[in-house]
């Protein structure tokens, strides 16, 4: 067995041996990085139950009493110094509603920036077909509508010929 899967199971071992399967208690037995654990483990418990919480001094319920007259008669604080501990003491459940406010407007105008800079710096221009740029070029170049229309005048001229002819 993997020696990470079995430290998991220490503490169940020392508490409630049978709740843990066999394998693991085995795998302790062989295994003398486990079982140096498990002994750490039990001596740190064992050190935990000696322990005894300190008696407070026979002074201490009047010397807390002094302290919180002394705090209660003592001068409100400034301006800036109870906004800094309502921001870091309290829940800031009040602060919720300004933070959402605050973060939408900026949202808005974010977004609004953002599509006014993609409209107007669209990077490839709109693509167009090859006969509307014919056209465009066509307009542009008034020498090759002169000789059309000459080429226009000159059939209709040859037409109108051929035609008096065959008569």
């Amino acid at each position: 067995m993997i020696c990470r899967k079995i430290k998991a199971n220490l503490a169940d071992l020392l508490l409630d041996p049978e709740s843990v399967p066999a394998e693991v208690r085995s795998h302790v037995k062989d295994c003398t990085e486990c079982s140096r654990e498990l002994a750490s483990l039990e001596a740190t418990m064992n050190l935990m139950e000696d322990w005894q919480a300190p008696e407070p001094s026979q002074y201490f319920d009047s010397k807390l009493a002094v302290r919180l007259r002394e705090e209660q008669r003592a001068e409100p604080a400034g301006l800036v110094e109870r906004l800094r501990a309502r921001l870091l003491f309290n829940s800031n459940v009040h602060l919720r509603p300004i933070a959402v406010g605050a973060l939408a407007l900026l949202i808005l105008i974010g977004g609004g920036t953002y599509a006014d800079l993609m409209s107007s710096h669209s990077g490839t221009p709109a693509k167009t077909s090859a006969t509307v740029e014919d056209l465009k070029s066509l307009d542009d170049n008034a020498q090759v509508f002169q000789q059309l229309n000459a080429l226009d005048q000159g059939d209709q001229n040859d037409n109108s010929g051929s035609s008096n002819n065959d008569l």
